[in-house]
């Protein structure tokens, strides 16, 4: 779903009090508006999909290579290479990202994509050969359908290579790649939790394009930022509306001594829940910049998921940056914060029921 705000038009004809003096080159808007992430020039993407299963695994291929930067805010994270993307590290280039089902078993898919990726010649030269940069991050899912199904490294080379090989098309949104286990709303447990799964958006500022891509499998609520409003979460045990996922903890912590809540059987399952995601950009930026960018990105989490960044969750954001167009950071940062903010609501929304978990599609 793609908005341009320029200050000319909006999809939802609503018109925003953009900052449209904060760059001069963010007043005009381009020639072919973007309509999905899979149209950013320089950018292949694809999924893996295992709906039997309830797992998969998205890749995000940039061929050319890309500036990386990274956030982790969660307290569970399973990652790969997020080290590198640091600004005082010395490698400045990232050839994909890869978000996966699985848990760190799921890590897997990254190595199939670095094979893959170096069997086409795509990486850092180091003389002796390539070495792609392949940076990923993964949820918890294991519990949603088939724990001993996991997105393996074939799964993420023949990902990599469909990305690749074949044209772009409009990327599949809610229960696809990485979005195929995921879940929301789990702080009362299975039983009141929904499906969630992986959105996208697209935003343009004049020239300025910042796409996101969103695997939702939060702890908590997904809300709508401009409403407040819930899309997808914990459900009230008559079945009709949903419970304040803030209040219900604070509410148990009122009722229980301390010891209690850390070990009591109404405490969620630890270590369960992960929203991962990478944002999109043809601006020129740093790797300091980008890091800065992901940083700001993060609110997005804030802002559309209650309760999140908790210790249950690995939250992880990354950026990709092409290197196209130069843009001030913090507007960069404004545009990547909206953008993922929708993606996230875009997962909640799009997501079908499976598993016998209820999804905000089919309701």
């Amino acid at each position: 779903m793609a908005k341009r705000i320029s200050g000319r038009t909006m999809q939802d004809d609503k018109r925003l009090e953009g900052p449209r003096d904060l760059a001069a080159n963010a007043t005009e808007v381009p020639a072919t508006t973007i309509a999905d992430v899979s149209q950013i020039p320089g950018i292949r993407i694809a999924h893996h999909t295992d709906e039997e299963n309830g797992t998969g695994c998205t890749v995000i291929v940039c061929p050319a290579g890309a500036t990386g930067g990274v956030d982790v805010r969660g307290g569970a994270p399973a990652t790969r290479e997020t080290d590198l993307l640091r600004p005082e590290e010395t490698v400045d280039v990232l050839h994909s990202v890869v978000l996966s089902g699985g848990s760190a078993y799921g890590l897997a898919a990254s190595v199939g994509v670095a094979e893959e990726l170096e069997r086409r010649g795509i990486g850092l030269d180091v003389q002796v050969g390539v070495v792609p940069i392949v940076s990923g991050a993964c949820l918890f899912d294991l519990a949603f359908a088939n724990s001993h199904v996991r997105p393996t490294a074939g799964d993420g080379a023949s990902t990599c290579a469909r990305a690749l090989d074949n044209p772009p098309v409009p990327l599949p949104r809610g229960n696809v790649g990485a979005g195929c286990g995921c879940t929301v709303g789990k702080l009362g447990g299975p039983a009141f939790a929904m499906k969630a799964g992986l959105g996208t958006d697209v935003e343009q500022a004049g020239t300025l394009v910042c796409g996101a891509i969103a695997a939702v499998n939060a702890c908590g609520n997904v809300v709508d930022p401009d409403t407040g409003e819930v899309i997808a979460g914990m459900r009230s045990q008559t079945g009709a509306g949903f419970v304040d996922e803030c209040d219900l903890a604070l509410s148990m912590a009122a009722r229980m001594p301390l010891e209690a809540g850390r070990n009591g059987s109404t405490q969620p399952p630890m270590r369960t829940n992960t929203t991962i995601s990478c944002v999109i950009t043809n601006a020129k930026l740093s790797k300091a910049q980008a890091t800065k960018v992901a940083q700001m990105a993060s609110d997005a989490y804030a802002h559309a998921i209650r309760p999140t960044h908790t210790t249950n969750d690995g939250d992880t954001v990354f950026v990709m940056a092409t290197g196209e167009v130069e843009m001030p950071v913090d507007v960069v940062g404004i545009l990547a914060t909206r953008a993922l903010e929708r993606a996230i609501t875009d997962g909640a929304r799009s997501a079908k029921t499976s598993h016998g978990l209820p999804g905000a599609a089919d309701l």
